[in-house]
Order: structure tokens, then C-alpha cells, then sequence
């Protein structure tokens, strides 16, 4: 069962696990006696007598863990996960407080494994600092420690916090590179199947092709020389040409009819190319919306729509921090349009980077437009136009 789970789930159980043990020394501390302070001094006392604070902020520690590494990594970071990271630290800090014990300080070590997948790198290890120094009073009130004991307490279990901090920073990056793999591996499916269907439509008109030009002229060939044969011959011999000139003239229609059908059909699905880029995109929900079917008979203009479809994909992941995509593919008589909408958090001023620029050069080659409308809070959308007839080829500008 263990070996089924990920990283990021190693790390969320063992961190509830923790947590569990943790009640177990507060249940002793809460028992202690408020009349009889011999075995720890003031620290009973003062136990005994608030001991619920210190309950109430294990609870609040065990719901705020419990939420904020639930699916870590695969969904988007929002404000409400930085409040509960606040309510995280302060909940280990309060019950090293109310229990006058280091016992928050373990639990800090706990919240190192949370901070890498929430926070930038120097604030994590920033935050990580500076909550491990904030016990370092409880060490001096309660633990009867000097300030510069208390500090070297402190540095040590940072240096434990640190280690579980690194553990974590690898298990993101692994997780990425999982999903950087898992990225490239459905650019791979859907490139493969545009070939195959490219491939295919290749071979059917080679085969149409082959039928037209070799069989074809040959059975038009032979039935000319049977109606000229049915000129010269009489009797039984003219039954038996006509008959097999009739039966020619089948065989030709029928190959006729078979080129039509082998050059009707050989238009490419876009539907098979496109689904793999949607499939299992860790943290964005991508709704496809296109029409049935969805054909294109153009292999290079159906690579053009794949490769922009793989950008808008890669953008939302990377940049936007969008939870949802739509992607809204139409024909407008011989054009092709793309509408593509996020409810990432958009920008205020967009700045085109190498992916933007090469959706333009790719459409501007064949006489297409781009326009990408983006504002703070917003999301991020871009609308394509791909002409499916041959177009003068000049770049098209963008507006946004």
C-alpha cells in the first residue's frame, strides 16, 4: 500500500502521523496535578490551568496541516492556503506557549515539509528561521534555559526543520519533473497522432492515386478496344464482347467510385490528435469543446492548431496559475478559430515571451491572426483565426 503513494502523500501522512503522536505527550502534561507543582515546578501549574489553549491549537494545527496538504502540488496555491499557513505556525508556536513545552517545535518541523510547495524558495527558508526563534522564550520562561541555551535550542531543531525542508524541496521537484514527463509524454501521443493520421491520409491518396492512374486508364483503355472489337465481330462472338465491354464499364465506375471515397475520406482527426494534450494535467481542469468531427484536411495547418493548442496549455500551467481552461475550437466557413479562456490571475501589461511569439509565427505563415485580451484578477485569453484556404503569407500583428 505504501508503495503506491507518491511523495507528496509520504509526506502529508507522516506529517499526520507526527501530529498524532504529539497528543500523547499534551494528555500527560494536561493530567499533571494544579495543586502539586513538585515534578515541574511553575510549568504543572501553568499546564493545568490552560491546558484547553493548548488543545484548541493542536486542533487548529491538525485541520490547517490536514487542508493545506491535501492534492500538494497538483492544484493552485491560493490566499486562503497562505492563512492557513499563519494558522499552522502560529498554532505550533501557541502550543509550545500553553503547554510550556518544546513540543511546538517538533511540530514546526512538521510545517517545514509544507512551506517549499507554497512558498518561494528564500521565503520558505526565511519563514522556516524565523518561526523555529519565535520558542525561544518558552525555553527561557518555562524551560528554566539561559538566552544563549535557549538560542542553540532553537538552531538545532532549525537545523532539523532544515532537513525536512530540503526532503520536501526534492519531493516538489520531483513531482515537477514527474509532470514536466507526464507533459512531454502527451506532446509525444498527440504529435504521434497527427502523424499516424498524416501517415494515413498520405496512403490513402497514394492508393487513390495508384487506382486512378494505373487501373483506371488501363480498364478505360480496354473498354475501347471492346467497343471497337463489338464493330468487328457478329454472332454469339458480339454477345460475348458486348458482355464483357458492360462488365469493363462496371469495373471502371466502381474504381471511379472507390478513388472518390479514398479522397473524400482522407481528411485528418483533430479530435484523436487534440485529447491527448488534456489528458491528466496536474492542478488545471481543461474543458474541450469542438466540432463533430473535427477534420482538417491539411496536415501542416492541423501541426499549426497542435503546437498553439500545446502552448496555450504550457502558459496556463506555468505562468497563469489558472485552475481551469476552456478551449473552444469552431469553423467559421473556411477558417478554422481557437478561443481560449482561463481564469488564471492574469496581468496587467502582457509581455510576449518565446511561446506567445511562436503562436504568431506560426499563424502569420499561413495568413492567420492572434489576438490575447488579459487583465489583473481576469484570467488570460487568446482567440486564433487559422485560414484553411492558401493565403498571401504576411505577418499578422496581435493585439492584447
Amino acid at each position: 500500500m505504501i508503495g503506491r503513494l507518491d511523495h507528496s502523500q509520504l509526506l502529508r501522512y507522516s506529517g499526520l502521523f507526527t501530529w498524532a503522536v504529539i497528543s500523547m505527550p499534551l494528555v500527560m502534561l494536561s493530567l499533571l496535578p494544579a495543586d502539586d507543582p513538585s515534578q515541574l515546578g511553575e510549568q504543572a501549574v501553568v499546564v493545568a490551568n490552560i491546558g484547553w489553549k493548548a488543545w484548541a491549537a493542536y486542533a487548529g494545527f491538525g485541520l490547517s496541516y490536514f487542508w493545506l496538504t491535501r492534492s500538494l502540488g497538483g492544484r493552485r496555491v491560493g490566499t486562503l492556503d497562505y492563512l492557513l499557513l499563519f494558522v499552522l505556525t502560529g498554532s505550533a508556536v501557541a502550543i509550545s506557549y500553553y503547554s510550556a513545552s518544546g513540543l511546538g517545535s517538533i511540530l514546526l518541523m512538521v510545517t517545514a515539509c509544507v512551506l517549499p510547495w507554497l512558498l518561494p524558495l528564500p521565503v520558505g527558508v526565511a519563514w522556516l528561521v524565523f518561526s523555529e526563534f519565535l520558542v525561544v522564550p518558552v525555553y527561557v520562561r518555562w524551560l528554566d534555559m539561559s538566552w544563549g541555551e535557549a538560542l542553540m535550542q532553537s538552531l538545532l531543531y532549525a537545523g532539523y526543520s532544515a532537513f525536512v525542508f530540503v526532503t520536501s524541496l526534492v519531493a516538489r521537484q520531483q513531482a515537477r519533473a514527474r509532470e514536466d514527463q507526464r507533459r512531454l509524454n502527451a506532446e509525444l501521443r498527440a504529435t504521434r497522432a497527427l502523424l499516424a493520421e498524416s501517415a494515413r491520409v498520405n496512403e490513402r491518396t497514394r492508393i487513390s492515386r495508384e487506382l486512378h492512374d494505373l487501373l483506371g486508364h488501363h480498364l478505360t483503355a480496354l473498354s475501347l478496344n471492346l467497343e471497337v472489337a463489338g464493330h468487328l465481330v457478329s454472332g454469339k462472338a458480339h454477345e460475348h464482347v458486348n458482355q464483357a465491354h458492360t462488365i469493363a464499364r462496371l469495373l471502371l465506375s466502381d474504381v471511379r467510385e472507390a478513388v472518390s471515397r479514398l479522397r473524400t475520406d482522407d481528411a485528418i482527426d483533430m479530435a484523436a490528435t487534440l485529447l491527448p494534450l488534456a489528458d491528466n494535467v496536474a492542478g488545471l481542469k481543461i474543458v474541450l469543446d469542438m466540432p463533430q468531427p473535427f477534420l482538417l484536411d491539411d496536415p501542416e495547418r492541423g501541426h499549426v492548431l497542435l503546437r498553439c493548442t500545446q502552448e496555450i496549455i504550457t502558459n496556463a500551467v506555468r505562468h497563469a496559475q489558472a485552475a481551469e481552461l476552456r478551449l473552444n475550437y469552431r469553423f467559421e466557413g473556411r477558417t478554422v478559430t481557437l478561443r481560449a479562456r482561463d481564469n488564471g490571475r492574469g496581468a496587467e501589461q502582457l509581455v510576449a515571451g518565446n511561446g506567445l511569439r511562436g503562436i504568431r509565427e506560426r499563424l502569420a505563415a499561413y495568413g492567420g491572426r492572434v489576438e490575447i485580451r488579459t487583465r489583473p484578477g481576469e484570467g488570460f485569453g487568446i482567440d486564433i483565426a487559422l485560414p484553411l484556404d492558401d493565403a498571401p503569407k504576411q505577418l499578422q500583428g496581435a493585439t492584447a
